[in-house]
């Protein structure tokens, strides 16, 4: 009798056991799939940022839009190898109406790394009196308080195409 009721023992056990590593199994695939979901919204936060956003505060010269968008520190290296900041890039667009047709940005590489950093890098195309220009840049951006931040660009590459 012992030792049946040892191996019953045993099976529940096992059984339990069994139990519970298929709960935690379904519990982990929960949160990769949370997490990746989450992933793929703060990517199209920063896709909407970078195309939408950033190019209409430039068009629009809306300084509030581009103050949210730029963090304190923000700094940028001009295709001219000149440094600014957010303070210039702020006087910048009060100053200065952008006079193209269109523009529009093709994000070609769109990464967020585990430190709640984001690299956003790609080609910004410029057209103007029928003829296209372009230019290549990358963006460092990082998310504090819930808010994605630039906080450094660099552009280069500038060519108007034939």
């Amino acid at each position: 009798m012992w030792q049946k009721t040892d191996e019953m023992k045993k099976i529940i056990i096992v059984l339990l056991a069994l139990v519970i590593f298929s709960c935690n199994e379904k519990s982990s695939t929960i949160k990769e799939s949370e997490s990746s979901t989450n992933i793929q919204s703060e990517k199209n936060k920063l896709r909407y940022l970078k195309e939408v956003e950033w190019p209409k505060a430039y068009r629009e010269q809306d300084t509030v839009l581009l103050d949210r968008i730029l963090g304190d520190d923000f700094q940028m290296v001009t295709n001219d190898g000149e440094w600014s900041n957010k303070i210039k890039q702020l006087e910048r667009i009060k100053q200065t109406a952008m006079n193209h047709d269109s523009f529009r940005y093709e994000i070609k590489r769109l990464e967020i790394l585990e430190n709640n950093t984001a690299i956003i890098a790609g080609t910004g195309h410029i057209i103007n009196d029928n003829k296209e220009s372009i230019y290549q840049s990358s963006n460092v951006l990082i998310k504090r308080n819930g808010i994605w931040k630039a906080v450094l660009s660099h552009v280069s590459g500038f060519k108007e195409l034939e």
